[in-house]
């Protein structure tokens, strides 16, 4: 990497990235080791792995021609914040389970933020983070406090009352009114909000249930494509019935 953005012999394209302009790709590489790890293919986890670590070495680089901080900081830094975390290996504190040291990690996590100035229970929560991850956390986060529904029936009651509310800003249609798109989108974001709350409450991910469900989408699409390159049609040349019959099809196949 020192090569790559060695300022005369480098590469003009390394040369000319930022920590910002490279973060997007961190994203990218994060997201494609999960996928990998997904598949379940140990030479794809490995290539994606290295290509995430690749980003890591990039950033350190930038900052050390900062003189920031370099890899071995970084290294250093990662080492000392699990030291510290897990005081059931490295100290004299007790965890006689996983519940044990999951409460204790984020009393120390807690206590981090204090120390930086995040005060408040919700800070340290990234605005970054992915929609479905930032609600789980701050969702998380609350109930730590007892900012939480007492049992799943409560939120399923929950969620029938954003759905109706849901729908009596859609019906505004029927009235011959056009609907107000911002009133839409809240009651909409609303009711995600509670189905993530839902899933967080049984112990579900629902990241990797979308996913999941992303995945058997996919795969019945597919099936129809390809029964209609069968046929040597296009699905533009395909009636939403006969899409329907191989999509029930698909639900038949292992």
């Amino acid at each position: 990497m020192e090569m790559l953005r060695h300022p005369e012999t480098g590469c003009p394209w390394d040369l000319e990235q930022t920590h910002q302009t490279i973060a997007p790709y961190t994203i990218e590489e994060a997201y494609e080791v999960a996928e990998a790890v997904a598949k379940g293919n140990p030479d794809d986890i490995r290539d994606e792995l290295g290509d995430l670590l690749l980003q890591i070495i990039f950033q350190s680089q930038i900052a050390s021609e900062h003189n920031h901080f370099d890899f071995v900081d970084v290294a250093n830094s990662i080492s000392q914040k699990m030291i510290a975390r897990h005081p059931h290996i490295f100290d004299k504190a007790q965890a006689n389970d996983a519940a044990e040291v999951r409460e204790g990690w984020e009393d120390i996590k807690s206590r981090e933020r204090a120390n930086k100035g995040e005060t408040r229970q919700l800070d340290g929560i990234a605005a970054t983070l992915p929609a479905v991850l930032q609600a789980v956390k701050l969702q998380s986060r609350a109930a730590r406090v007892g900012f939480d529904w007492p049992d799943v029936e409560q939120i399923l009651d929950k969620l029938h009352e954003e759905t109706r509310e849901f729908e009596a800003e859609l019906n505004t249609r029927a009235n011959g009114n056009t609907p107000n798109q911002a009133a839409l989108e809240d009651e909409l974001g609303d009711i995600m909000f509670v189905v993530i709350n839902l899933a967080r409450k049984l112990d579900i991910n629902p990241e990797q249930a979308l996913a999941k469900t992303n995945r058997k989408f996919r795969k019945r699409f597919n099936h129809i494509e390809d029964q209609m390159s069968k046929q040597n049609k296009s699905l533009t040349d395909t009636s939403l019935e006969e899409m329907e019959y191989w999509w029930q099809d698909a639900k038949t196949l292992p």
